[in-house]
């Protein structure tokens, strides 16, 4: 079974192995980035695990603003309790569990939490290749990011909350 948890510190070393999986050396995030995250924001950085092992992981921080800039990925700070907009700086899901729903999984949390904290919605940014697969999930291409990260282009996508 597949349990849902919030990331602890001793997860750093299978974390980075599934980000180093999932994205290139330029746009994966840093050890230093990670353990920022897991200090800061342990409340939106979402584990998937089964006995013990991590599948994949969602996480980001609470932002003001619609869409994710590059100066994000340096500099996070702690969530407010309640309200701005769920970003997701990463989701990733180790090689030998992808095509198993995980993905669909850790969104879905993020969803309940965006839900439970009355936040305007939940933004990210993709690739091209990825857009079709937010959409399914009720994303919305809002077009080309600003975002240089990596050196790739990538695109806004958003999904507001109904509730708010």
């Amino acid at each position: 079974m597949i349990t849902l948890r919030n990331v602890q510190s001793t997860d750093l070393e299978q974390l980075l192995l599934i980000e180093n999986e999932g994205f290139s050396k330029e746009e994966a995030a840093t050890k230093e980035a990670f353990v920022e995250r897991i200090q800061l924001i342990p409340d939106t950085f979402i584990v998937a695990e089964k006995e013990g092992e991590i599948l994949g992981y969602i996480n980001g921080p609470i932002i003001n603003q619609t869409y994710i800039t590059d100066n994000l990925f340096k500099k996070i700070k702690e969530n407010p309790s309640r309200g701005g907009y769920q970003s997701i700086l990463g989701l990733a899901v180790s090689e030998q569990s992808r095509g198993k729903g995980i993905a669909k999984i850790l969104i879905k949390k993020m969803e309940e939490l965006v839900e439970e904290k009355e936040r305007d919605g939940i933004t990210l940014t993709c690739k091209q290749n990825l857009v079709s697969f937010y959409e399914k999930f009720g994303f919305v291409n809002h077009g080309l990011s600003e975002s240089q990260h990596g050196g790739v282009r990538w695109y806004n996508m958003v999904k507001r909350n109904t509730l708010t």
